[in-house]
């Protein structure tokens, strides 16, 4: 039998390594970046034409590179980082492995023009699939220029696997602004398509934070610093205040490296147990500072994952300092007491004598008896202390509880239509209570309505029929790059369901016209969730977002727990209910109605 085992060719071999390296259009800025970083550049400017699929320009002012070391950059595991195996685990430079170069050329169409201080001219190096295509002199700046086109021009399958343009371009944006603010005192430029997105000049870390999310986000952070002999931790936690449920800034930075790391993320969680809603998290923008040897990050090609050597002490140190942080910045709720209000305490007088204290029995009282002075008779006092009809504070959402178990209709929906009375029932603000053949049938009133309102947005949006209600005072709501790229693709969607915009531009859009059915939702808060849902949403179909904003306002809108209805708005709201196509589940698939049987309401005398 022949031989079977051979050597791939280079260009195979570099594009099967692209893979871990270069996965989509983001990859290759993170690395072009990076390097432009380790060169000492002072300015960064990224330009991106169609989320970087045409093309994707980084421009630096760094020390650039000689005419033998441009050509050896693009040579797998060239490297002027590491030299020795050592070397890995003293790492104080962003790259080291000598891979990012060989993998973009691997499956891109590049063109460097790089020069030195010292040289009068630059060299100009075009690559294509790995290959050299032509090297000459050029005239150009101090620094590097590189310019990658047609990526993956030549792996269509890869090509085409790509996502939207505004998916790519949120990632690219996510990518950039991880690096820009793990180097503060670096100026970055960010353009698309010629629009400048991000203009971020030198400046501290707190000024950066500012530049990228906002000076409303300045508003909310709380400084923290830890020094220890371990790791010297410094940055910036978010108060109670701005805890949300999704779309949270939540950034880790190791020696100047973004990376993820959950086990030091419940760290910042813990040290605002009780202090912040369950299911909440708030941002954080934390530094570590650590002896490279200490540290390994040689784990994964995008040098994301991080192994520290001290983690269970880090995370005392980071939940000592989070608290102590919030406790300096009078973070922490302070106890309110109530000294209008508070119980005379009499003062000791040693020239009263001191009487044992006494029993009085008033044996005339009757709690069956109304007098003078109540005007209630028992039966309400009853009906008042176990909750029958009347209205308790906002309870927790319900969308909340999602372990919670589906219960199985047992009746058909045409038998529970069929009332044998008009009487209803509100129990504990909650429920509808009604009299049906089979037995009593209780209707979750915040999950009948949001059950209701979804059927009625889905159908404005199909039809494009949303009635806007305005607003006295339009809000003006601040939008990051990454937001506003979820807000290009939704708005046609927003307005079919009545919302207005106006002053639209790069950062900011003011609220003029809500849907008359979401009346009494913060315009501002509702806007921002419908963009974190649908930026959530694992699909960019138009049907998924389509579902996605309904369900989103439906529940945004509908009715609280504890709010009042009268005879007649119960009665509407179970018409309205049962007109639904699907009337016995929520939307997510949790029950709105439930029917105890008559067999048993007997079985319980």
């Amino acid at each position: 039998m022949s031989d079977i085992i051979h050597l791939l060719p280079d260009t195979v071999a570099n594009q099967i390594a692209a893979g871990e390296v270069i996965q989509r259009p983001s990859s290759v800025i993170k690395e072009l970046v990076e390097n432009s970083i380790d060169a000492g550049a002072a300015l960064i400017q990224v330009y991106v034409v169609e989320a970087g699929k045409t093309s994707i320009q980084v421009i630096d002012n760094g020390k650039g590179m000689s005419e033998t070391d441009a050509r050896l950059a693009f040579e797998r595991h060239a490297t002027s980082k590491i030299r020795e195996a050592s070397d890995l685990f003293n790492l104080c430079t962003m790259g080291f492995r000598g891979e990012a170069l060989p993998s973009i050329v691997a499956v891109a169409q590049v063109e460097l023009r790089t020069r030195q201080k010292d040289k009068e001219l630059g060299i100009c190096l075009q690559v294509e699939g790995g290959k050299f295509k032509e090297e000459q002199l050029v005239a150009c700046p101090i620094g590097a220029n590189f310019m990658v086109r047609n990526l993956f021009f030549n792996v269509p399958a890869r090509r085409k696997f790509l996502k939207s343009n505004q998916t790519e371009l949120s990632n690219i944006v996510q990518e950039f602004e991880r690096i820009a603010l793990a180097h503060p005192a670096v100026s970055f430029k960010l353009y698309s398509n010629g629009t400048l997105m991000h203009d971020l000049v030198s400046g501290n870390f707190r000024q950066r934070i500012s530049g990228v999310f906002g000076r409303k986000m300045d508003q909310q952070l709380i400084p923290i610093c830890a020094d220890t002999e371990i790791a010297k931790i410094t940055g910036f936690v978010g108060c109670p205040e701005s805890s949300r449920k999704k779309g949270v800034r939540q950034y880790f930075f190791v020696n100047g490296r973004f990376m993820r790391h959950p086990y030091f993320s419940k760290a910042v969680q813990s040290a605002f147990d009780r202090l912040i809603p369950e299911n909440e998290q708030v941002p954080y923008f934390l530094n570590f500072e650590v002896d490279p040897q200490r540290i390994d990050v040689n784990i994964h090609p995008t040098k994301t994952e991080v192994k520290f050597q001290d983690e269970q002490e880090l995370w005392q140190i980071i939940l000592a300092g989070v608290r102590d942080a919030l406790s300096k910045f009078n973070a922490v709720p302070t106890i309110d007491f109530d000294t209008d209000n508070r119980p005379q305490l009499p003062v000791f007088d040693e020239t009263i004598p001191v009487q044992q204290p006494r029993v009085h029995i008033d044996h005339t009282f009757n709690p069956f008896k109304e007098s003078a002075s109540r005007k209630t008779s028992w039966e309400e006092e009853y009906n008042r202390a176990f909750g029958l009809n009347r209205s308790v504070q906002k309870q927790p959402s319900l969308w909340e509880q999602e372990n919670e178990k589906l219960q199985t209709i047992t009746n058909d929906i045409s038998s529970v239509t069929e009332f044998s009375g008009t009487d209803y029932l509100q129990f504990r603000g909650r429920y509808i209570v009604v009299s049906v053949k089979s037995g009593l049938m209780f209707v979750d009133q915040n999950r009948a309505h949001s059950r209701i309102l979804y059927d009625k947005f889905r159908q404005q949006l199909k039809g494009r029929t949303g009635t806007p209600q305005g607003i006295l005072f339009p809000p003006s709501l601040h939008l990051t790059p990454v937001e506003k790229i979820h807000f290009d693709e939704i708005v046609e969607d927003l307005k079919a369901l009545g919302f207005e915009f106006s002053d639209i531009d790069a950062d900011n859009i003011t609220i003029k016209c809500i849907p008359a059915d979401s009346a009494g939702v913060d315009p501002e808060c509702l806007v921002r969730e419908l963009l974190e849902a649908s930026s959530a949403s694992s699909y960019s179909v138009r049907e998924d977002i389509t579902n996605c904003l309904a369900l989103g306002l439906a529940r945004k809108s509908a009715m609280p727990i504890g709010e009042l209805l009268d005879t007649k708005q119960m009665a509407n709201l179970l018409s309205l209910l049962f007109s639904c196509s699907m009337p016995n589940y929520t939307p997510d698939g949790l029950p709105t109605l439930s029917i105890l049987q008559n067999e048993q309401v007997d079985a319980l005398f």
